[in-house]
């Protein structure tokens, strides 16, 4: 068995808290700016759109899908008993985030193991994993 002192404890609560805050943040934001047009992101996402799911939806319809579910997921990790269901939903999110990399190479990468600013803009979401993992790890749920 493990101990923890108050201050240690108080101190993953506080970790906790702001990390599902920070994510819901960067997911609402995001979402937002998929909801409105004007995400920096749209070209990629178009791109990866139109080699994967274009024969079933329009674009708008996916962008504003897209932003609305990442808007959801944001939301969701602002409440404590919904925090399985945020990280798994984040989990399958970020995995479809990680196509590009895969699917678009010559949009992530300049050489090997040198990423353009766009797959760096996709690896930091493992930086968003960990913090999720965080939460996930220590929650009551």
């Amino acid at each position: 068995m493990v101990t923890i002192s108050k201050n240690r404890l108080h101190a993953l609560v506080t970790a906790s808290w702001m990390n599902r805050a920070m994510i819901a943040m960067v997911y609402i934001w995001f979402g937002l700016l998929k909801v409105i047009g004007t995400s920096p992101a749209e070209g990629l996402v178009t791109r990866l759109f139109d080699i994967t799911l274009a024969p079933f939806m329009s674009i708008q319809q996916f962008l504003m899908l897209l932003g609305l579910m990442e808007c959801l997921i944001g939301m969701l990790w602002l409440f404590p008993r919904l925090t399985k269901i945020a990280f798994w939903v984040m989990v399958a999110h970020l995995f479809t985030t990680f196509l590009p990399v895969l699917l678009l190479p010559n949009e992530t990468w300049q050489s090997f193991f040198s990423l353009t600013l766009t797959g760096q803009y996709i690896i930091k979401n493992v930086v968003l994993l960990s913090a999720a993992w965080f939460i996930y790890v220590f929650s009551e749920n």
